[in-house]
């Protein structure tokens, strides 16, 4: 059966692939039996172009996103369907419903996040990693922070007294915060400076836990993302994309965070655990 999978798996990967460089559209969601252009379940995400054919089974349902226009069409099985320059045309079945949004995502991160899904998914079938349980900070430890006033996180040795808590503007000696932490997290008081270096640490017992460096986001880049944020009961498609310009912005552990709740909430969806890892 694992056999099987991985085949089913690879084939979809190929259909995916077929159109990275020319892709007019992705799928932005996707439940049920769905095939493309004869093959397998496409991928979420998979990258369509002119041409294409997906054909849905009874009670399946898709959605695709125009890159250049942000225009969702959304599929409903059975029936057979044709991505066309700008639109979505029924060669049989109900009707495509249409649906405007302010969503405009890059073929460079649509791609990235389908290999890197595709990847994790043959990753997982060969191996499963043991837990980490050493102590060290967990967030944030890289890249961009999509939040003036993140919680810090940290793993501390088992039956250590509190840490301390250690906040510094890169390149700067006298800190920004200092506190004192016993649940192994931290939320600042006070918000940082948009587009700014910073450094933290966390000791215990004299003893370091660890120190990370992170970027926040320039402010007109945090305006941007308040203003796309989705409430938990959004439509799952406007999730994947608000995921996707987390990643976009270099938001890497916070988009790893959303990946994680959307392939709890779709577990028929492999490719989001994948994501998550």
């Amino acid at each position: 059966m694992k056999k099987i999978l991985r085949t089913l798996l690879a084939a979809s990967l190929l259909a995916a692939t077929a159109a990275w460089g020319e892709g007019i559209a992705f799928i932005s969601n996707l439940k049920g039996e769905v095939s493309l252009d004869g093959n397998p379940r496409p991928m979420l995400l998979a990258e369509l172009s002119r041409g294409q054919k997906l054909m849905l089974g009874r009670d399946a349902h898709v959605s695709v996103m125009f890159v250049a226009t942000g225009k969702e069409y959304s599929l409903k099985g059975p029936g057979e369907y044709l991505v066309k320059d700008t639109e979505i045309a029924a060669g049989s079945g109900i009707p495509p419903v249409t649906r405007e949004t302010a969503w405009r995502t890059s073929s460079k991160v649509l791609v990235q996040a389908s290999q890197t899904s595709a990847a994790s998914v043959r990753m997982r079938s060969i191996s499963i990693p043991k837990p980490d349980t050493e102590p060290r900070l967990l967030f944030p430890t890289q890249g961009n922070v999509a939040t003036l006033q993140p919680t810090f996180l940290w793993r501390a040795p088992k039956g250590k007294a509190p840490g301390e808590f250690v906040l510094l503007v890169a390149g700067q000696e006298k800190p920004v915060h200092v506190a004192k932490a016993s649940s192994g997290s931290y939320r600042l008081p006070a918000k940082l400076l948009p587009d700014t270096d910073y450094v933290w640490a966390v000791s215990v017992a004299g003893s370091e836990v660890g120190t990370a460096r992170f970027r926040t986001l320039p402010a007109e880049a945090m305006e941007r993302l308040e203003q796309r944020r989705p409430s938990p009961k959004s439509d799952f498609s406007d999730r994947v994309l608000f995921t996707l310009m987390l990643q976009e912005m270099g938001a890497s552990q916070e988009a790893h965070e959303s990946w994680s709740r959307l392939a709890e909430e779709r577990s028929d969806l492999p490719e989001l655990a994948g994501l998550a890892r």
